[in-house]
C-alpha cells in the first residue's frame, strides 16, 4: 500500500538522558551498514551504533511540526523517492555557502555534503541517532556549514538542548519540493560524470518509484507501482477527527476519486495521518488533480460535521482503523 523505508520499521524508542555507558560522543554517525568511523572494522551497527540506538533521547512524535509544510517535510522523508527543496537560513546564509538545499537521498546515505563551490546538500531520509529528528538533521546542518567544501559529512549526535530545524531555518520562507524523476541533482553536470558515479546513478534511478506532487491540493503525492498506482497525501488534521471525517464519506459512498479508485486505509508518519488510495494503471497524476480537489471539498465539509457516527460509519471508521498502520 504505501512505500516503507526498512530502516524505520522496528526504530527503537527514546529515552530522556546522556549517551549509554560506552558511548563515543567524537565517533561520528554514519549508515548502518558502513565500516564504524572508530576503526573496529566492524559494520556500524554492531559496534558504536549500537549504543547509540539506546542512548539518546526521548521520541518527539511530530519532529517537523511549526515548520513551514510539515505535510511536505512528512512526505519527502517517508514517500518520495527523489526530491530537493531550498531552504532559507534565519539570518541568512553564511559567507562562502551559496545555497542550501534539503535532499531525500544522498550518494552512499551521506547525511549530507558540501559541494566544491561550498553549497550544502542536507540528507532526509537517513537513520538519525536519537528521537528527535529535527535536532539531528539541525546537527548535521550546522556541521556540514562549516565542512571543508568538497567534503561529505557524517553527522553528528546533537547534545541536549541543541538547536533544532525550528530554530536555524526562516519560518516565513516558502517549502516549495521539486519532485525529480532520477537522482541527476546529486553531481552538477551528471552528462560528463566519471564511469563510477554514472554507474551509482544510473542504480539508483533504476530502484526510484516515479512520483508526482499534485498541483491544486497541499501534499498529495501519485506514484506508480508494478502492480497499481496509488496517491498518498499527507494531512494536517487531528487523526481522530480526520478518521471520523473519513469515515463519513466512506461510508456515504464518496470516499473515493472516481471510477476504479479506492480508498484502502491510512498510515501514520511523524505524528500525522496519511490516507492512501489504490488507482487503475491508467490513472497518472494529471486525471487526479481534478478528483483529489473535489475530495478535498467534501473531506473539508465532512472536518466541520460534529454529529455522532452512525452504525454505518462507525463500521467504516473501524475497516479504516483496521488496515492502519505506523511509519514513524
Amino acid at each position: 500500500m504505501a512505500k516503507k523505508r526498512p530502516q524505520v520499521k522496528g526504530k527503537p524508542q527514546r529515552t530522556e538522558g546522556a549517551p549509554a555507558a560506552g558511548a563515543d560522543e567524537n565517533v561520528p554517525v554514519v549508515g548502518a551498514r558502513e565500516p564504524c568511523p572508530c576503526g573496529s572494522g566492524r559494520r556500524y551497527k554492531a559496534c558504536h551504533g549500537r549504543t547509540a540506538a539506546h542512548a539518546v533521547t526521548e521520541l518527539v512524535q511530530r519532529p517537523f511540526e511549526g515548520l513551514t509544510g510539515e505535510c511536505d517535510w512528512i512526505a519527502l522523508r517517508e514517500l518520495v523517492p527523489a526530491a530537493t527543496v531550498a531552504l532559507t537560513l534565519k539570518g541568512g546564509l553564511p559567507e562562502g555557502v551559496p545555497s542550501v538545499t534539503l535532499a531525500t537521498v544522498l550518494p552512499m546515505a551521506w547525511p549530507a555534503l558540501r559541494r566544491e563551490d561550498g553549497s550544502v546538500l542536507l540528507g532526509l531520509q537517513n537513520d538519525t541517532p536519537s528521537g528527535d529528528l529535527s535536532r539531528d538533521l539541525a546537527a548535521t546542518l550546522q556541521q556540514a556549514l562549516s565542512a571543508t567544501p568538497g567534503t561529505p559529512v557524517t553527522g553528528a549526535r546533537a547534545s541536549a538542548g541543541a538547536p533544532r530545524l525550528q530554530d536555524l531555518l526562516a519560518p516565513e520562507a516558502p517549502f516549495e519540493p521539486v519532485v525529480h524523476s532520477g537522482f541527476a541533482f546529486w553531481v552538477p553536470d551528471s552528462e560528463n560524470a566519471s564511469p563510477e558515479v554514472s554507474a551509482s546513478l544510473e542504480r539508483a534511478n533504476a530502484a526510484a518509484i516515479p512520483t508526482v506532487k499534485l498541483r491544486g491540493v497541499d501534499a498529495a503525492y501519485w506514484c506508480e507501482t508494478p502492480e497499481k498506482n496509488h496517491l498518498r497525501w499527507v494531512m494536517p488534521h487531528p487523526e481522530e477527527r480526520l478518521l471520523d471525517a473519513l469515515a463519513r464519506l466512506h461510508a456515504a459512498g464518496t470516499s473515493s476519486l472516481g471510477e476504479g479508485t479506492r480508498l484502502v486505509g491510512s498510515f501514520r508518519a511523524h505524528g500525522l495521518t496519511v490516507p492512501v488510495w489504490d488507482l487503475p494503471h491508467g490513472m497518472g497524476a494529471e486525471e487526479c488533480e481534478k478528483p483529489a480537489a473535489e475530495f478535498a471539498e467534501r473531506l473539508a465539509a465532512a472536518l466541520t460535521t460534529d454529529a455522532p457516527l452512525t452504525a454505518e460509519e462507525r463500521r467504516a471508521r473501524g475497516g479504516l482503523t483496521n488496515r492502519q498502520i505506523t511509519l514513524s
